[in-house]
């Protein structure tokens, strides 16, 4: 099964990493529960605005202010690592602490120093210290690591930072095969079934902080980092899901807000029946790119030269519904074959990045004329972050704990999704129905949501820089519209292209309108477009 997700993949030209590796490495998420009341209607649209706290630190605080890192090595050459305290429940900071996972590499030089940088690749559910130590770390441009130590925290139940576990793996393996466009009541059921065994695992291994991995503490978590780090400020880097947390920081600290870049932006006022329906749009432009692309190669397997997108996505289709009836092999040493769910997975991971789609031409393929169904499986494997072992990463886990804490599910039934597959059906006639089925995950979560749909403005924040790409698959660039208007001191830079979020991806103009307002404090003059 697939939940969706929003997802930073670093621009091949910067690593030597495989396409599946950088999927592996970088992909974030946007749960299909997502904000919103299950019942509003698409195009319901938020009212309250984000409040600010107040600017003095509480007395209840002042102990996780003050603190004083221990920093050591941390087995990366140049990087050190460190552990901060916050509290569990910020209602309650006498009810015990959290412990986050902090990186740095200090500033390079030359140059005097700007301070910290804290880059968040996004998820929710993806570690910002993996993303530090395998890219941003070494892999931003150099003017920028000249200035500012980088600095990366996992939020509280990724990685590092006390992770959420649901699953072992073999129950994982079951999960992501369970077929997301059920036929009949049977399969419907099977999947109502596996929704409640997968949040019932998470309630029973992580019952401690389920109810604590909100995106308002990890904001509120990033504040005090930026204190233990010394900084007046906090300057910050985040894509997909990690503009959610950025602009919820500015929401909450204006004051404290510096440099902000919000890269694959998230529009938080949105109902949940609204933010699906664009992201699912948002997977079929990326699905037509790819198709008008494919139809030009001698190795697609989905059309010739002249073949339509339209009829490109029936093609698929078909082939999805191929493997429903009869997975093919893979070879893979658990005998895990592939199916219909792991194969949708495998293309939705691809068009993150318009670099993985020889990758999606040459797994096609395989799949479709030469019954092996490994490459396919390969790209769902690092979709999930399943590991060579079996083992996965705590990424999906992480993602469906603080999207079903931050908002109401977009679906309470199986009848509710019914009501809603034509509307996603028009929206991607290739994707729209699993989709909208994946999208009643969270009602069954094992804890209540503590958040709504909000307006973000950030009254009295200095320059924040929003960016969105046209044709990005998992944030639409709508939502890149929606959060510039909504935050009062945006500025919206345009990416006109394929792929998900901008920075780093090989747009020169889009780096250097970024790299002069992180280094140089210059904004981006309204309206700018790049290519």
């Amino acid at each position: 099964m697939h939940t969706r997700r929003t997802h930073r993949t670093p621009h091949p030209s910067r690593t030597s990493r495989t396409a599946v590796t950088l999927l592996a490495s970088a992909v974030l998420l946007v749960s299909a529960c997502s904000s919103g009341s299950a019942t509003g209607s698409a195009s319901t649209a938020a009212d309250a605005a984000l409040a600010a706290l107040p600017q003095a630190t509480p007395t209840a605080l002042t102990s996780y202010y003050g603190q004083k890192p221990a920093w050591r090595g941390c087995g990366v050459p140049g990087f050190q690592c460190a552990t901060v305290r916050a509290p569990l429940d910020y209602g309650n900071p006498g009810a015990g602490d959290v412990r986050l996972a902090v990186a740095r590499k200090k500033a390079t030089g030359p140059g005097k120093r700007l301070g910290s940088l804290l880059v968040n690749p996004g998820g929710p559910g993806g570690s910002a210290v993996d993303f530090l130590q395998s890219y941003a770390g070494i892999g931003y441009p150099e003017e920028v690591r000249a200035r500012y130590d980088m600095v990366a925290v996992d939020p509280r139940g990724v990685a590092r930072s006390e992770p959420v576990r649901c699953l072992d793996g073999p129950g994982m393996d079951r999960y992501t095969q369970t077929d997301v466009t059920p036929d009949d009541e049977r399969e419907r059921d099977a999947l109502v079934a596996s929704y409640q065994k997968y949040a019932e695992g998470c309630g029973a291994r992580s019952s401690r902080l389920l109810r604590h991995v909100s995106t308002v503490e990890a904001a509120r978590d990033m504040d005090i980092v930026r204190a233990v780090l010394g900084d007046r400020k906090l300057n910050y880097v985040g894509a997909s899901y990690g503009t959610f947390l950025g602009a919820t920081y500015a929401g909450l600290f204006p004051e404290r807000t510096g440099r902000l870049v919000l890269d694959g932006a998230m529009d938080p006022s949105l109902s949940a029946r609204r933010l699906n329906l664009d992201q699912t749009a948002g997977f079929e432009t990326a699905f037509r790119a790819f198709a008008k692309d494919c139809v030009r190669r001698s190795d697609c397997s989905l059309g010739k030269k002249n073949t339509s997108p339209d009829q490109v996505g029936r093609n698929l289709k078909a082939f999805f519904g191929k493997l429903d009836a009869r997975p093919v092999p893979t070879g893979d040493t658990n005998g895990r074959r592939l199916t219909e769910s792991l194969a949708t997975t495998g293309v939705i991971a691809a068009m993150y990045d318009q670099g993985a789609w020889p990758l999606l031409r040459e797994s096609l393929t395989s799949a479709m004329r030469k019954n092996d169904g490994a490459g396919l499986l390969a790209l769902s494997d690092s979709y999930y972050e399943r590991e060579p072992d079996g083992r996965y990463t705590n990424l999906m886990f992480a993602n469906s704990a603080v999207n079903c804490l931050d908002l109401p599910p977009a679906f309470d039934t199986p009848d509710q999704v019914r009501e809603a597959l034509p509307d996603f059906e028009k929206a991607s006639p290739v994707f729209g129905e699993g989709f909208a089925w994946s999208a009643l995950n969270c009602a069954y979560w094992p804890v209540a949501p503590t958040g709504e749909p909000h307006r973000i403005e950030a009254k009295g924040a200095a320059p924040i820089v929003v960016v969105g790409t046209t044709r990005d698959p998992a944030t639409p660039y709508r939502w890149a519209q929606s959060l510039s208007r909504q935050l009062t001191s945006a500025r919206l830079l345009t990416y006109e292209g394929d792929g998900h979020t901008a920075y780093g991806r090989g747009s020169g103009c889009v780096d250097r309108a970024i790299n002069a307002y992180l280094v140089r404090g210059v904004v981006p003059g309204g309206g700018k477009r790049c290519r």
